[in-house]
């Protein structure tokens, strides 16, 4: 990457989901780089809320490009309604390049996607797999603290991407001009089941963790008696029950493409979040 890259593409960079896994990663790197980034969030000094579209003309006032994670996920109701209205609003704003985080598998990113393809701006479409920090700093870091994880996953290998490399690839997205209408589809280099996936975890902290395949009727009452709102827990059902069926078990070279590198083994995650300490489980007193 050159100095004029840097210079001509990304001189204000908004990070959608800042203080989330990916977009807290994208503006740090950012920042290291000597990027302008203003930070996406509710409680950002320039707010933005994705159910609140007044927020959006002042967010995106000055930015040249766009980190664009939606919340909770593109494949909720409404998400092509909004990215329709934030792509158009971003284009009169006159930003120049949107780099939009998609969901691997999933019909209304692509739905999501092709908006953003047709929009007019230079874009770049970085569609994941599931993330390894789910276990770490997502939905089922405390079952790896209880010891026990309790999932409607069964049998089918899923090739978790590291969200470390996910922010990389987004970087040089938004960074480089050599990115410009191109899909990424990022995956870890092999694929696990989730029972490999604790597997991996428990020989990682030496602790023993169980993984137990529950029925998605189960799971879903489990969230509900522990007052998960309905919205979320209908999505998580979604993901086990429709993405989660064999069609994404398959790796890709997204990563090796976009960086040229080999993407992060999970035994390599596992081995790293342990040493930090994360899933270190309190001494009894």
């Amino acid at each position: 990457m050159t100095t004029k890259d840097i210079a001509t593409s990304a001189n204000t960079v908004l990070v959608l989901g800042a203080t989330g896994k990916t977009g807290s990663r994208v503006a740090a790197r950012l920042t290291a780089r000597g990027v302008s980034v203003r930070p996406g969030s509710r409680t950002a000094a320039v707010p933005f809320d994705w159910t609140d579209r007044g927020t959006w003309a002042a967010a995106l006032a000055g930015v040249d490009a766009v980190y664009l994670a939606y919340q909770p996920d593109l494949a909720v109701p409404g998400a092509p309604a909004d990215i329709q209205a934030f792509t158009a609003l971003a284009k009169v704003s006159g930003v120049r390049r949107l780099v939009l985080l998609s969901g691997r598998g999933e019909p209304e990113a692509l739905e999501c996607e092709a908006i953003v393809r047709d929009s007019g701006l230079q874009w770049t479409v970085v569609r994941c797999s599931w993330f390894a920090q789910n276990f770490d700093e997502g939905a089922f870091a405390d079952y790896i603290l209880a010891g026990e994880v309790a999932l409607p996953a069964g049998d089918v290998p899923e090739p978790f991407v590291d969200v470390d490399d996910i922010a990389d690839v987004a970087v040089a997205a938004l960074t480089e001009q050599r990115h410009g209408e191109q899909i990424y589809e990022l995956t870890g280099p092999r694929a696990l089941t989730f029972a490999e996936a604790v597997g991996a975890i428990a020989a990682a902290t030496g602790r023993e963790i169980a993984y137990i395949p529950v029925p998605r009727t189960a799971f879903a009452a489990a969230l509900t008696s522990y007052g998960v709102p309905a919205d979320e827990i209908s999505l998580l059902d979604y993901l086990f029950g429709t993405v989660l069926d064999g069609r994404n078990s398959a790796t890709t070279d997204g990563v090796r493409r976009a960086l040229g590198r080999a993407p992060r083994d999970f035994a390599d995650y596992a081995r790293a979040v342990a040493n930090s300490g994360a899933w270190a489980v309190p001494a009894q007193t």
